[in-house]
């Protein structure tokens, strides 16, 4: 039986009067033993997709599996007790207490559970020695690097020995020399019995995965170019859409709108012959911000991200996502 298992799920939410969707219908496995990068650029539903693994979050839809464990019917005390024993987090800005010392930081859950000081004292000093910090131990995240404050943070994740360990891009905030010694301690943490997913924009981290789960399109990179006709009213693309092509009108015209989670519309803009749109989720990997349909009989051509940046290099299209006049750099 696989260590983690997400059938079909969605997570959709409310944000500036709008439905964002970052996750739609995402199905995924992992195994016991692995190491597991979610890839993907701001925006593209890591943290949100943590968060509901860890049960702190409710998706919409769909289901999350952990070991036999059916976390997304969790309630109440049961979910509760998942949160403090089935996983462990750690987080991004790394959440430590600054009055507490880096021994109590990472005892301080083990005393929510109702543990004893003496037992949570040896256990805190048992993995601040697992991470290389026995010199530091009494010393408050003030007075530690941010290494070495991600290194308290990952001890305190490992308190209940949680068959589930997130972390949410962590070496976000580490120089070159420090994210070396986290990356190799994150790499140690994957051993039988425990499953570490890792959530990162850098694609550098790959090699050292068992398995990487991109939340990005694969098409949008390797997308080539293609003709479109549309009727009037007839939709290109949905908000919350992968996205992986650049449109240019060829003939006719485009209305750019977004859908209100109360209902109705927000228009945004108009695109005629000659201009282009939808550039930046392609791009930057990033879901359609906005939808968009045909106003009359309209031609477009879709290029590819490698085929848009050539085009933008030669000095062709005329408007962007935003309305701005023509730009001279290129994407």
């Amino acid at each position: 039986m696989p260590a983690l298992r997400i059938n079909d799920l969605t997570i959709e939410y409310l944000q500036g009067g709008y439905s964002v969707r970052p996750v739609d219908g995402m199905s995924a496995e992992a195994s016991d033993g692995e190491l597991v990068l979610l890839l993907g650029p701001s925006g593209s539903g890591k943290t949100t997709l943590l968060s509901c693994l860890a049960g702190l979050l409710t998706p919409t839809s769909g289901h999350i599996a952990v070991g036999e464990t059916e976390v997304t019917t969790l309630q109440g005390r049961a979910l509760a007790d998942y949160r403090r024993r089935g996983v462990g987090v750690v987080f991004q800005a790394f959440n430590l207490i600054p009055s507490l010392t880096a021994r109590e930081n990472v005892a301080a859950p083990m005393r929510l559970a109702g543990m004893h000081r003496r037992e949570t004292n040896a256990r805190a000093e048992q993995l601040l020695g697992r991470v290389g910090l026995t010199e530091r131990m009494s010393h408050r995240p003030g007075e530690l690097s941010g290494g070495e404050q991600q290194r308290v943070a990952i001890a305190r994740a490992l308190v209940h020995d949680a068959p589930l360990i997130l972390a949410d891009e962590p070496t976000a905030h580490l120089d070159y020399v420090q994210v070396e010694s986290v990356l190799e301690l994150i790499r140690e943490l994957a051993v039988s019995g425990r499953l570490l997913i890792v959530a990162t924009h850098d694609e550098r981290l790959t090699p050292i995965a068992d398995r990487v789960i991109a939340l990005t399109p694969e098409s949008a990179a390797e997308a080539g170019t293609t003709t479109v006709r549309l009727a009037p009213g007839e939709p290109l693309f949905e908000m919350g859409d992968p996205a992986d092509l650049v449109y240019v009108v060829d003939a006719g015209r485009i209305e750019l709108y977004r859908p209100l989670a109360q209902g109705g519309e927000e228009f945004l803009a108009e695109r005629g012959a000659g201009s282009y749109f939808g550039e930046l989720g392609p791009l930057l990997g990033l879901p359609r911000s906005s939808s968009a349909r045909a106003m009359e009989d309209t031609v477009l051509t879709g290029f590819g991200p490698q085929e848009f940046r050539h085009r933008r290099a030669g000095g062709k299209g005329r408007e962007s996502d935003d309305g701005s006049p023509p730009r001279t750099s290129s994407f």
